[in-house]
């Protein structure tokens, strides 16, 4: 009898001890996934933070990016200002070659510049030469023809000096350039023509606004070619004076 106790102890006493060591391992195991969830929350919050902070980068970026192309957005037309540099350049370019020699005019005298713009734009078929009936060529055979400009009327107070540009069309000025010397006074200016081509010459083209402006000291006008250099109109600027 003594001996099946003895046993019995023995049994209960394995068991108990097995069960302590099955709990001591569960209790090492449970905090083993505690750490490793905790240690996954912070991976998790760490790379949520870096996402946010990268997207408040781009969304900086963004903004400055908006911010110079409003900067970069300006007006050319810089005449009829309070304080103007006394010397203006006008011009008309229907495909951009007397713009460019406008702007070195403007850059070597300091002067501000306004572009005379059609109010309805010339489109390569208008400008089509060999065409009796584009648009271009119907105005040059009418002498009354005065486009309309679209671009915003400009004061000429406080001007001494009017650099005045424009191709030329069948050998004159276009007539657009017409409606605008008729449009102003030119009273107490010295007017300095000039125009583009790839071989015609001034012309009458000069005189002719002159003649329809009827006011205003107008210099004799030079001819450039669209690719002229700085140096070619700087000399001319200078054997003006």
């Amino acid at each position: 009898m003594k001996r099946k106790i003895s046993v019995l102890a023995a049994v209960l006493l394995a068991i108990g001890l097995t069960a302590c060591g099955n709990n001591e391992t569960q209790a090492k195991h449970d905090a083993a996934q505690t750490v490793q969830a905790e240690s996954s929350e912070e991976v998790k919050t760490t790379d949520n933070t870096e996402e946010e902070a990268q997207q408040v980068e781009t969304s900086e970026v963004a903004s400055n990016t908006n911010d110079e192309i409003v900067e970069d957005t300006s007006t050319e037309n810089t005449g009829g200002s309070e304080e103007n540099s006394g010397v203006l350049v006008v011009y008309f370019s229907a495909t951009g070659n007397t713009k460019g020699v406008a702007k070195k005019i403007a850059n070597i005298t300091g002067a501000d510049t306004y572009e005379i713009r059609a109010a309805q734009e010339y489109t390569d078929d208008d400008l089509n030469w060999n065409d009796s009936n584009s648009r271009s060529t119907k105005e040059q055979n009418d002498l009354a023809a005065r486009p309309e400009i679209g671009s915003d009327a400009i004061s000429l107070d406080g001007y001494s000096t009017i650099y005045i540009g424009y191709p030329i069309w069948w050998g004159e000025e276009p007539r657009i350039m017409d409606t605008f010397v008729e449009n102003y006074s030119f009273d107490g200016i010295t007017m300095i023509p000039f125009c583009t081509s790839s071989s015609s010459g001034i012309g009458r083209s000069g005189q002719n606004l002159a003649d329809n402006a009827g006011s205003g000291t107008w210099l004799e006008g030079k001819r450039f070619g669209g690719g002229a250099s700085e140096d070619e109109i700087k000399s001319w600027i200078e054997g003006l004076q």
